[in-house]
């Protein structure tokens, strides 16, 4: 069995942990659990695990994780009720299993911490 050579870790500043990273990248700015996973060097599936523990940990500060849900790229069905983070494996309209994937940010409430 042949291993694929991996790409050496870049290390990160001790008082930066992955998760904090994962904030910094989508504050304000929307991006996909694999723009996410790239740029924070990160596996996909840990970056589903922080995003979940970023949602319900947030709201003491004021902010929120806004999903801008994934999408049929050949029907356009629009996967708004989806609570989980991860894409769908399939449009349940046309079955098509090209979907965008949902994008992350975090954003702050309005009027929170202005007065």
């Amino acid at each position: 069995m042949k291993q694929i050579p991996r790409k050496p870790a870049v290390p990160r500043p001790a008082q930066e942990t992955a998760r904090h990273a994962v904030m910094e990248l989508i504050r304000d700015h929307p991006l996909s659990a694999r723009e996410i996973s790239s740029q924070a060097h990160l596996a996909e599936k840990e970056v589903y695990s922080h995003l979940e523990h970023i949602r319900l940990s947030i709201h003491a500060s004021g902010g929120y994780l806004e999903v801008t849900p994934a999408e049929c790229r050949a029907c356009g069905f629009v996967f708004a009720k989806r609570d989980r983070l991860t894409s769908p494996g399939k449009c349940p309209v046309c079955r098509d299993e090209f979907i965008f994937e949902p994008l992350f940010a975090i954003r702050q409430r309005q009027g929170h911490g202005q007065e």
